[in-house]
């Protein structure tokens, strides 16, 4: 039976102000909750207007603390621009308030440009080369085995809890899907931002896992965009949204998702039409049919039932109801 998770990236449409998304925000992971799902993450991104996930780890305990059985994590916190050790606190902190409901999850991402990473390492130019020795320390950290010969060696991370939250490392490819095995961690898939490369990431991952004290078997999952309409049709149209959207960001332009309406309207370029076609390689759109035939070929393609789904479509109704009907399927 497939576990239906949520990656939340807290993409605000035109005409709503960040506060309104996020009362939808914990109104979606509320009925998420009474749906069946049974993970809600919050993405990290930084300067940018169109975005409200700035600090997942807080809006970790906000949902934790409107919800009873979910469970919240984030989907990732980006490891190289912070302190292993103060990532591992806020894991323990959160693990503290809500135990057996906290998941880290962990990726490379460098955040964004480099005037970002900059401004939130406070001027310091960390280099990207030093995460596999970061998500060592994290690692380190979180279950008090710090080696004796370490630089910070005696060092705990506080407060000390009697369970610690699984790790998960977010990837694209072979390589991360290498490091996590080698580290016996979880390890979730990017399909809805490489999809060409799953295939040989959940193989890799699979057959180089080593069990450690975080897992003893791999656990994986992958994370796609789905957009469920009562129709096709339906969820074509729906889905417009969300094709101007991605278009914009990856222009670098207005980050807000737009409405149907101006989605339905705007003209596309030959150029464009190629790019939101590609771009539909990273959803799965359509009726409840569609999605369930989708949804199976690439839980086989992958060899995981365990689903992520981010849905960054403008109206938040339409978005529940989505979720809705996905939950209906399994």
């Amino acid at each position: 039976m497939p576990s239906l998770h949520i990656l939340d990236q807290v993409a605000i449409p035109k005409g709503q102000t960040a506060q309104e998304t996020l009362i939808h925000t914990t109104r979606l992971a509320q009925l998420a909750e009474s749906l069946g799902y049974e993970r809600y993450w919050f993405a990290e991104h930084h300067s940018t207007k169109g975005l409200a996930s700035t600090a997942p780890e807080i809006l970790m305990a906000h949902i934790a603390a409107h919800t009873s059985t979910l469970r919240t994590g984030s989907g990732g916190i980006l490891l190289p621009q912070y302190s292993p050790l103060k990532v591992a606190e806020v894991a323990r902190q959160l693990e503290a308030l809500y135990p057996g409901r906290i998941e880290i999850g962990v990726g490379k991402s460098p955040g964004g440009i480099e005037k970002t990473r900059l401004a939130l390492t406070d001027g310091v130019n960390k280099d990207l080369s030093q995460f596999d020795r970061q998500l060592k320390d994290l690692l380190y950290y979180l279950s008090d085995r710090l080696p004796s010969d370490h630089p910070h060696a005696g060092v705990k991370a506080a407060p000390l809890t009697s369970h610690q939250p699984p790790v998960w490392l977010l990837g694209l490819g072979e390589n991360s899907a290498k490091q996590a095995a080698a580290l016996g961690i979880h390890y979730i898939f990017g399909h809805f931002i490489h999809p060409g490369r799953g295939r040989q990431a959940f193989e890799t991952y699979r057959s180089h896992f080593s069990p450690s004290s975080f897992s003893l078997q791999p656990q994986s999952m992958f994370a796609v965009f789905v957009i469920c309409g009562e129709t096709d049709e339906d969820a074509d149209r729906i889905a417009s949204s969300t094709d101007l959207w991605l278009l914009r960001v990856e222009k670098g332009l207005d980050s807000r998702v737009p409405s149907i309406e101006e989605a339905t309207q705007y003209h596309y370029t030959a150029q464009e039409k190629e790019k939101v076609a590609q771009n539909r390689q990273r959803m799965i759109v359509g009726s409840k049919q569609t999605v369930k035939e989708q949804l199976n070929t690439l839980m086989d393609r992958y060899e995981t039932e365990d689903i992520m789904i981010l849905n960054n479509t403008f109206d938040p109704h339409e978005k529940q109801r989505s979720f809705e009907r996905i939950a209906s399927l399994f």
